[in-house]
């Protein structure tokens, strides 16, 4: 393969939405069947998020997340898409409560695209 051709080459991410790491103070209180922790959100996109915790869940399983932030209330259901044990749990957002959607949308708009 020439030079020229790799250089054509792009590497593409299965992530479609571009996660940024979030500030010291976003945490979130989840449950996934009978474990629960409060976790610091290490990166955020519209799509999901990553929580630190030594605490496992099994993939695909079903996670109910309740941001306390500045922006008020948010509740929020997601699926595990990654367990990195000793590290913490890749998250893909299922559901917003309609009543916190645009808590939601302020929230990840404001971490995402600082000022």
């Amino acid at each position: 393969m020439s030079e020229r051709t790799m250089k054509k080459q792009v590497l593409h991410s299965r992530r479609h939405h571009r996660r940024v790491e979030t500030p010291q103070g976003l945490w979130v209180i989840w449950q996934c069947g009978r474990t629960e922790d409060t976790s610091r959100v290490k990166d955020l996109s519209v799509g999901g998020l990553f929580v630190e915790t030594l605490k496992v869940c099994p993939v695909d399983a079903t996670v109910k997340l309740h941001f306390l932030v500045e922006d008020g209330e948010i509740k929020a259901d997601a699926t595990v898409r990654f367990v990195k044990a000793g590290s913490g749990l890749g998250l893909k957002f299922k559901t917003v409560r309609s009543e916190d959607q645009i808590r939601f949308a302020t929230m990840v708009r404001r971490i995402t695209q600082p000022e």
